[in-house]
């Protein structure tokens, strides 16, 4: 059995913050996103250690620090405009829909990619 899937509000390069958890109030870029298990990587959050054995990439091998997913329902889109927290919503534009800001009504930065 498969989790039900949720609606994801974030994309990859989006400014989330925590809500809720261990890294509760930390803000941060988002890395990664995986729609099937509704879960994001984001930037220096939920950092867990992770013992590498030795490759030939990388032959000291050792314990590394790394970035673990977290579900998408702990985090919230972060407005650099307003300096908040916010939901956003789609606007209808001449170019197409875009998303706008819930508080302040500012678009979105929409980091396409390249």
């Amino acid at each position: 059995m498969s989790a039900a899937k949720i609606k994801m509000n974030v994309k990859k390069g989006d400014m989330v913050m925590v809500i809720s958890g261990k890294d509760a109030g930390k803000k941060g870029k988002v890395i990664e996103v995986f729609p099937k298990t509704n879960r994001v990587v984001v930037e220096k959050v939920n950092i867990v250690k992770k013992h590498q054995r030795p490759t030939k990439e990388m032959p000291q091998g050792g314990i590394m620090d790394i970035e673990s997913p977290i579900h998408v329902s702990n985090v919230m889109l972060f407005c650099t405009e307003c300096n908040s927290v916010t939901r956003r919503s789609m606007k209808e534009t001449g170019e197409g829909k875009v998303r706008v800001c819930k508080k302040c009504g500012n678009n979105l930065p929409d980091q396409k990619k390249k």
